[in-house]
């Protein structure tokens, strides 16, 4: 047999794999029912607003064009000029901690994409609700024989809400206040 290669599985062992993956998809899922269900109520309503929105960005990313995405971020500032000092209470900043939590934990379970840009725009908007003043970036970045790669993060003044740690290779091209 080649190195690297498997041997043949038969019709029972492939049948006991797949039972067993059900099973174990099936305790992971029955682990994090446990686990939610352990939240405080907070947490939970947060879960389920980032959820909707995380659904809600993904919809309108798919079927809205970006332009009239783009109108609704906010003002539009190039990357060179300074972003405004934004100074953030203590409430606020437990407010702008939990968001982040609530929206990159629920991007993780969703049964969509939920990548960088929809996570960013479910967190602003969620702070906007909020009137907690949010910066949302976007970033290319170009390796010579790949695509354009881009990305977009959002911070609440010093704070990273999503899309961090942002790479080195990333260029900032356009940030909405």
């Amino acid at each position: 047999m080649a190195e690297g290669t498997r041997p043949p599985v038969s019709a029972a062992e492939g049948q006991a794999g797949a039972r067993r993956a059900i099973r174990d998809r099936f305790r992971f899922r029955r682990w994090q029912a446990r686990r939610y269900a352990g939240l405080p109520v907070r947490r939970k309503l947060l879960i389920g607003e980032a959820v909707l929105l995380l659904a809600l960005s993904r919809l309108a990313l798919v079927f809205v064009p970006f332009q009239f995405l783009a109108a609704r971020f906010g003002k539009v500032s190039l990357p060179g000029v300074a972003a405004p000092i934004t100074v953030l209470s203590r409430e606020q900043i437990e407010t702008v901690q939990e968001v982040g939590w609530a929206v990159t934990r629920s991007a993780r379970y969703v049964p969509f994409r939920a990548v960088c840009l929809p996570q960013a725009i479910a967190a602003k908007a969620m702070l906007d609700r909020r009137a907690i003043a949010t910066v949302m970036h976007f970033g290319v970045a170009k390796k010579e024989g790949e695509p354009l790669a881009a990305h977009a993060w959002l911070d609440a003044g010093p704070i990273e809400i999503t899309g961090f740690p942002v790479a080195g290779e990333f260029t900032e091209v356009a940030r909405f206040l």
